[in-house]
């Protein structure tokens, strides 16, 4: 099974989710915006890629965030910023048998999930 983690009217997200459509694939949707992030996955992904990744520092939630929030990032910051602020995480996020894919990469995706 794959599990899907983003926002619904997130771009990349509509695209992820046409190119799973596209290819047959069956998948959840954890909707960040509804269920909030939970912060023992965020440890879990973090443990699998490192938190840097994850940590969407282009995006609009991270830039609006006080200067103090954003300087000195460590592990333990950039996962309490993710879980209080889920719409900073990378999207989408991707768990499937076998690994974790962040941000959306159709090669990437082909490789590991087709």
């Amino acid at each position: 099974m794959i599990d899907l983690y983003g926002i619904p009217n997130c771009d990349t997200i509509k695209k992820a989710r046409a190119w799973l459509d596209t290819n047959g694939l069956a998948y959840s949707f954890h909707d960040y915006k509804k269920e909030g992030a939970d912060p023992a996955r965020l440890a879990k992904w973090a443990d699998t890629v490192g938190w840097e990744p994850l940590l969407n520092r282009a995006g609009t939630t991270f830039r609006k965030l006080d200067e103090a929030d954003k300087a000195d990032i460590d592990l333990p910051k950039a996962l309490a910023l993710m879980a209080a602020h889920p719409s900073s995480i990378k999207r989408p996020v991707v768990e499937y048998r076998g690994g974790l894919l962040v941000g959306f990469k159709p090669d990437a995706w082909a490789e590991a999930l087709l």
